[in-house]
């Protein structure tokens, strides 16, 4: 081997392996403090992009599922009402029933009138009031919403209105039903009969609704999750392994170290060729 004081080889090639020891080392460590492989466009431009694709479904997924949720509630509001609605048409039933009878004096007939009126108007009320997030699928006038249903917003579960109004299509009672005669109390129970039906179709297609909600709100669960498994299995990093390898790293920067200074003291061998 050709020594020489202006040119040391063996140090330069220390160096360089100390250089790219020092490289992988830096990496490792990266890879530990943010526990992922890619973790910028710079580590895996491909990977990186791809990832970042899924993080904006996932994003969006996390959209769809709020306005999910509100539809779930509004339903469940409206489901909630309506229950209720239904048991004020029972006790409707009773009093008009109980109105047919052709033996009750005034007294009797006028105090079943003032409980059919009050219920009457109490199922006014709760129609009104079942407002949800500014949803009401039970008042005049309801329209019915829209929920999303993927992340590009071009599908959508559609839930319809079910009006439970007075004077509906579903509730046949007028808004001045009353059983204050014999004939009234006649058409009043025909009139909450009708209803009763009615009332029941819609509670069981708000249902079907409610569930159909709750169906698509699951499975956007297990999707984002999915996602998620699969954004990790592209970019995270597995910290056993990189621990393991920063070890060795740690004892081969030190190894090189040692090389270096070897290297270094190769020139100085020279000197002694010209002592005496």
């Amino acid at each position: 081997m050709v020594m020489s004081v202006n040119t040391n080889v063996g140090a330069q090639v220390a160096l360089q392996n100390l250089n790219a020891t020092n490289a992988s080392l830096s990496m490792t460590q990266n890879r530990i403090s943010t526990g992922k492989t890619v973790a910028t466009a710079k580590d895996n431009g491909a990977i990186w992009a791809i990832a970042q694709g899924q993080r904006a479904d996932i994003g969006a997924l996390g959209a769809v599922k709020q306005s999910l949720d509100r539809g779930v509630a509004a339903v469940d509001v409206a489901l909630a009402a309506g229950e209720t609605v239904s048991d004020l048409l029972l006790q409707l039933k009773e009093k008009a029933l109980a109105a047919t009878d052709g033996s009750l004096k005034t007294a009797a007939r006028a105090a079943l009138n003032e409980d059919f009126t009050a219920i009457r108007d109490q199922i006014a009320t709760v129609a009104a009031n079942a407002e949800f997030n500014g949803v009401n699928l039970l008042k005049t006038g309801a329209t019915g919403f829209q929920a999303l249903a993927n992340v590009a917003g071009t599908a959508t579960l559609t839930v319809g209105a079910e009006v439970l109004a007075l004077s509906s299509t579903n509730v046949a009672i007028s808004t001045t039903q009353s059983i204050s005669t014999l004939s009234k109390a006649t058409a009043a129970l025909t009139a909450v009969n009708t209803s009763i039906d009615n009332v029941s179709g819609a509670l069981a297609r708000l249902g079907t609704k409610s569930k159909a909600l709750s169906t698509h709100l699951t499975f956007l669960g297990k999707l984002t999750d999915a996602l998620e498994s699969g954004v990790g299995n592209l970019v995270d990093a597995d910290l056993a392994k990189e621990s393991a390898k920063l070890q060795a790293l740690q004892t081969k920067q030190q190894l090189g170290v040692q090389a270096l200074g070897i290297a270094n003291q190769t020139p100085q061998l020279v000197l002694s060729l010209f002592r005496n």
